[in-house]
Formats: structure tokens, sequence, C-alpha cells
């Protein structure tokens, strides 16, 4: 085991002072990413890419996914009546590759844009907003925090790039068909030995909130059908519903774009996907064990994209359509720019080696096959009924 002993030390504390001696595990979940000394996001162990990373983003493959990208926001842009400024906000910004990528694009390609633009990234991980302060220090970006930015205060889109897979899961067992969460709490004999790192132990209680109880009654589903077998488990994001609030709140007229890997309700909460979607990433390996590594690995859940459609439709956001990453970059003009590849002159290793990037993006069991959900608020009827491009699917 390669954890973090201050950081194991500092969750098996919460545990022991805590009310009934446990956590849920969305609490040790936090702790493990974001605790702000010993936190995986909060460290110097946060690793992106393919050079001794633990997982890679579309990003690091080539700026092609940023500058298509870019194309539907300047849409966004035109349809909204060319705002000055018009921002977007990047929510979670990695080590700064996406942004550099689109306002490269816009200096280049749409100066007009570039100066009517405003470049915000929302970033709680000092770690990488150092990396992308160094990366973007020649360009017009500021930094601040969501909580930070005023109501109705953006008009512009809000976006994110595998942002919300990161949030803080409850996690639930159903026990003789009652819903049931899932608990952290440390082995009491070697806790009386004073053992230096207690194991952690899952144990299933009542839960924590009835928000638990009734995120099923938004989504749709009903675990006492009968379908679900005893011992289903899984997970729900109540963070994910908090961050859409919030952002909903801060966007006066705009859009909110979502990339992430994940499903509709319906596919996420199958009776047949009985053991949940976490997953832990380390060193470009993934595997289902949280509590190895604790503070060195990244640990994640797919989203369901039900719930932000329709809780974002509770918080004034219209839903404006849902798309398969490799579809919406395919209508953005991928297609194009891997044709194009052939009457580049480049060395061919180079043009091979971009041809096998761009279809990555387009993979449907990788990358191209995460979902990108698109909302709005506050759109005029004639906005409205201006299509999106990347929802422009061919006839």
């Amino acid at each position: 085991m390669n954890s973090n002993p201050l950081l194991y030390a500092a969750i098996a504390h919460h545990i022991t002072t805590s009310p009934q001696q446990r956590i849920t595990f969305a609490e040790f979940m936090d702790m493990a990413l974001y605790h702000p000394e010993h936190g995986y996001y909060s460290s110097d162990a946060v690793k992106i890419g393919f050079q001794g990373g633990d997982f890679f983003t579309s990003p690091n493959l080539s700026a092609d996914f940023g500058e298509l990208l870019a194309e539907q926001f300047l849409q966004m842009w035109e349809i909204l009546g060319r705002p000055v400024p018009f921002s977007l906000v990047e929510m979670g910004a990695g080590q700064g590759l996406l942004a550099l990528h689109i306002l490269k694009y816009y200096q280049l390609q749409y100066p007009d844009f570039f100066t009517a633009l405003e470049y915000v990234i929302v970033e709680k991980s000092p770690t990488l907003r150092q990396e992308q302060q160094q990366r973007l220090q020649d360009l017009p970006v500021r930094w601040c925090n969501l909580e930070d930015i005023p109501s109705n205060a953006i008009a512009g889109c809000f976006f994110s790039n595998e942002l919300i897979d990161a949030f803080p899961v409850h996690q639930f067992t159903l026990e003789s068909g009652e819903l049931r969460e899932i608990y952290l709490t440390t082995d009491r004999d070697e806790k009386e030995t004073n053992a230096p790192c207690p194991s952690f132990i899952e144990v299933t209680a009542e839960p924590s909130t009835p928000q638990l109880a009734e995120y099923f009654d938004l989504v749709g589903i009903d675990l006492t059908s009968g379908a679900y077998p005893d011992g289903y488990r899984s997970e729900i994001n109540l963070a994910a519903l908090s961050w859409l609030s919030i952002v909903a709140d801060r966007l006066q007229r705009g859009y909110v774009l979502t990339i992430d890997y994940g499903y509709p309700a319906t596919r996420y909460y199958n009776p047949r996907r009985s053991q949940g979607t976490l997953q832990c990433y380390y060193q470009h390996r993934f595997h289902d064990n949280p509590y190895i590594n604790i503070g060195q690995q990244d640990i994640t859940a797919h989203v369901d994209f039900t719930a932000l459609e329709r809780w974002g439709d509770r918080c004034g956001l219209k839903n404006v359509g849902f798309i398969q990453q490799g579809l919406f970059l395919m209508a953005l003009g991928l297609g194009e720019r891997i044709a194009a590849i052939s009457y580049q002159k480049q060395p061919l290793s180079q043009l091979l080696q971009r041809r096998e990037a761009l279809h990555q993006l387009l993979d449907p069991t990788g990358l191209g096959g995460f979902g990108v959900l698109i909302q709005s608020k506050n759109l005029e009827k004639t906005e409205i009924s201006q299509p999106l491009k990347g929802l422009t699917l061919p006839e």
C-alpha cells in the first residue's frame, strides 16, 4: 500500500472524533482527493498526462479538441448577439492545456472574439492552479473561486471537461429492499493497540440525509421495484447537484457545457450494474479499491446525466441537448481535420501520430463515448431556435 501516512492518520482521526465514530464515503473521498495539505489534488501527487501520469484527458492528445470546442463557443457568442465581454468560465482546468489551445486558436483565427473574451478559470487544486498560471502567463486569464462570482454575473458559458466524475460521492447498498448508506469506521482492535494505520472498515446504516432517497425520485428510479438484487451497490453524487445550483445562480444568460464519462440514469442504475461505477486511477492503471494508495491516486465515479438535466431544470437551466463526444466533435469539423491530414507536409511519423490522436477522440469505447450535455439560461426564442453546431448531426 502506497498511502500517504499523514493523510491516512487525518482520515482515521476524523472517524474517531465523529459521531458514532463513522464517516460517509463522500467524506472519505473528499479528504482523499481534496484535503488541504495531503489530498491527491492538493499535493504534488496529482499527475496528468502520458509520461508518469495517472490518467490523461482529451487535451493531452492534441490541440484539436480545444480548437473544435472553441468553434462551438464562438457560435454561442454569435447567437447571444456578440456581448462584450463574453465570459468563458472553465471549471477544473487540469494542466491548463485546454485553455491554452482555445486562447491561442482565437488569438490567431478570431482576433475580434479574442478581444471580446473574458477567460476565467475556477480551480480548487493549488498545485494545478500554479501549473496553469505558469503555462498561461502570457494570456489574458484570471482565476477565482466559483463562490466568489456574484449572482447573475456571467454572460457566456460555464464549461468543464472531466470535472464532475471527481466530485465526492455517497455510496449505498440495498439490504432487504431498504436503502442503506455505506460508512467507514476503523478497526477497533487496532485502535486499542495504538496501531499507526488502523484499517478502514465499511459498515452500513440509515442514510445520512433524506436527499439520498429524494435523489431517486428526481431521476425516476424505483429501487423497490423488485428488479434490484439484495446487496446492489452504487453511488449518488449530491455534490454535482450543489455545484450545478451555484453555476445556474452565477449565470445571467448563456450556456453550461459539461463533458464527462457517464450515463443516463436508467443505464447508470441498471440492476445488472450491481457494483456501481467507482474507479481509481494510479499510474495509468485502474482498479476499484479506494482504500489503497490513499492521497496518491485519483478516485472517480461516472456521471448521472439525467440528474444534471432534471436538477438543472429546477435551477432555471433548459436542456439544449445531450450527445456523445465523438458525434459532437464530428459535427464541429473533426472529420474534415482527419481528411486534411493526408495533404499536410509533415514527417510521416507526426502525421500518423496526429491521426491516431484524432481517432482516439472519436473512439466510442473511450473518449468518443463521453457525454456532452449543453444547457441554457435566459435565451430569447430567436436564440433558442438557432441550433448549436455540435448538436447538429448530418442527415
